[in-house]
């Protein structure tokens, strides 16, 4: 296997120490396009599988020409969700099998944002789906941590520990503190202003997709390994899209642990006008407002040394378990990221991504996962890449709840 990693920033670059423990491709070549970042990330491993390269990603020919250089078989989108379809629509012309930890973008309804569905998150991508499945070639989307492994975890649950599911919720909580900074995000700012601002999605069985507000239905949480309870709201998610396809159950929400304050950041930036995409006037030049709070708020990937604590990631499921009695139990990963930063130089919620698509690459190589069409995580049988999630020494839990 033969694979090209579309955007070396904090996620792609973490790809690269979880890769160089194992053995199952030949080259990654790691693409960006500030080449210097990419030859940064190659530089720092004594990896002679692993390839720098300059790649534009708004430009489909520009990523299958890199792809075509190297005789890659495989590409990994690890750029913000805006390039998804440049690099998409590049795999399937190259031939090549795609994956991705975040699908296309939504668009709310014109009239009734937070009421009714308009174009749902990977709805570009679906359409394309025959296609796919028409040349026997794999998308294999939204396979990071969320969506990834939480939709791993529904169908575990759903194959192995309930007969019958009422939800499927999948809650994320952090009791992660940056020094140093008064305000300063762990994943990137211009993908949480797109999940966070946009109209959250909801899908229950009686009413299909539908969305809220904002934040909506605040709940408390309690995040295992000592992380302890958290608000959690609701948010924009690919689960919500994903899991209802293959899974059998009442309800599927995706809620946040954001917290007050960062809540509180997000809404000045929407009153503001500072969370719009489109390009303003600006002296002799036309911006992007995110693009600029993107700029000037420190890079996630650089601030492992200023975090402390831990990030969990993880799944709960309420229904009838297999033995009839009623269960609630919540399938979870954590990650400090005193470990991660101290073994692969990467901070906790870009590693806990990475190594997702790691896995399921592996899992293709091998033949444990095939398949063609335009498919999410929950498609495939959970078992092997649980089991591989525990090889790479990073395990998951379960733990009874109710």
């Amino acid at each position: 296997m033969r694979i090209l990693i579309v955007g070396a920033g904090g996620v792609g670059s973490a790809v690269a120490p979880i890769a160089a423990r194992r053995d199952f491709y030949e080259t990654i070549v790691f693409a960006d396009y500030e080449e210097e970042k990419a030859r940064r990330v190659v530089e720092r491993y004594d990896d002679r599988r692993f390839v720098a390269a300059r790649v534009d990603a708004s430009d489909a020919a520009s990523v299958a020409a890199v792809a075509q250089e190297h005789r890659c078989d495989a590409i990994l989108n690890a750029v913000d969700p805006r390039f998804v379809m440049p690099v998409f629509r590049a795999a399937f012309d190259v031939g090549a099998t795609y994956m991705d930890m975040a699908m296309s973008l939504s668009e709310p309804h014109p009239e009734l944002p937070y009421e009714l569905v308009g174009k749902k998150l990977g709805d570009d991508q679906f359409a394309e789906a025959d296609r796919w499945e028409e040349r026997g070639l794999l998308a294999l989307v939204g396979c990071g941590v969320e969506p990834g492994m939480s939709d791993v975890f529904a169908r575990y649950a759903a194959d192995e520990l309930f007969d019958s599911i009422d939800q499927i919720g999948v809650r994320d909580g952090a009791n992660i503190v940056i020094e140093g900074y008064e305000f300063a995000p762990t994943f990137s700012i211009w993908t949480a202003i797109e999940e966070c601002l946009n109209p959250p999605l909801i899908w229950e069985r009686e009413r299909g997709w539908f969305t809220t507000t904002p934040f909506s239905e605040p709940e408390v949480f309690t995040f295992p390994d000592g992380i302890g309870p958290l608000e959690c709201v609701n948010v924009e998610h690919e689960e919500v899209v994903l899991v209802p396809r293959r899974i059998d159950c009442e309800r599927v929400t995706f809620k946040y642990g954001l917290g007050a304050e960062f809540i509180e950041v997000l809404k000045t930036l929407h009153k503001l006008g500072l969370d719009r995409t489109e390009r303003v006037p600006v002296g002799g030049a036309e911006i992007s407002p995110r693009d600029v709070v993107a700029a000037v708020l420190p890079d996630p990937a650089t601030l492992g040394d200023r975090m402390r604590g831990k990030t969990c990631a993880g799944t709960w499921v309420t229904g009838t378990g297999t033995g009839g009695q009623r269960r609630e139990i919540y399938l979870y990963h954590v990650v400090d990221n005193d470990e991660t930063w101290g073994r692969d130089g990467a901070q906790a919620v870009v590693w806990q991504t990475a190594i997702n698509p790691v896995v399921a690459f592996e899992l293709l190589s091998t033949g444990a996962w095939s398949g063609a069409g335009v498919l999410g995580p929950e498609a495939f049988e959970p078992t092997p890449f649980l089991d591989l999630l525990n090889d790479y020494g990073s395990p998951w839990g379960l733990e009874e709840r109710g």
